[in-house]
């Protein structure tokens, strides 16, 4: 059964750094797309981060140059590096999966079909 589990969230004051964990089970992840969205309250759910299964990476123009995905393959487990992290970058973070997802379509959360629960961000001083 395809699983994918988040971790790495807490507070954080502004300005500090957060590396969440996306840990696959049941698929290898150089085989589907990756996606990191995140929701804040109130807020429908947005794109952050994307991986193809190639390794291109693209991200929201909002976290260019202060986040950083990355894939480890033995570990079957993907990261984003989060740093000079902003009150705006609060809310639930999820990282979600599927094959053959386009760079040019990676905000599209309806594209992607297996999702994890999630781990929660607070920037706050």
């Amino acid at each position: 059964q395809l699983q994918l589990v988040e971790s790495g969230g807490g507070l954080v004051q502004p300005g500090g750094s957060l590396r969440l964990s996306c840990a696959a089970s049941g698929f290898t992840l150089d085989s589907y797309a990756i996606g990191w969205f995140r929701q804040a309250p109130g807020k429908e759910r947005e794109g952050v981060s994307y991986i193809s299964s190639s390794g291109i990476t693209n991200y929201a123009d909002s976290v260019k140059g202060r986040f950083t995905l990355s894939r480890d393959n033995a570990k079957n487990t993907v990261y984003l590096q989060m740093n000079s992290l902003k009150p705006e970058d609060t809310g639930a973070y999820y990282c979600a999966a599927d094959r053959n997802i386009h760079p040019s379509i990676w905000v599209n959360r309806y594209r992607y079909h297996h999702w994890g629960q999630g781990t929660r961000v607070t920037v706050s001083s």
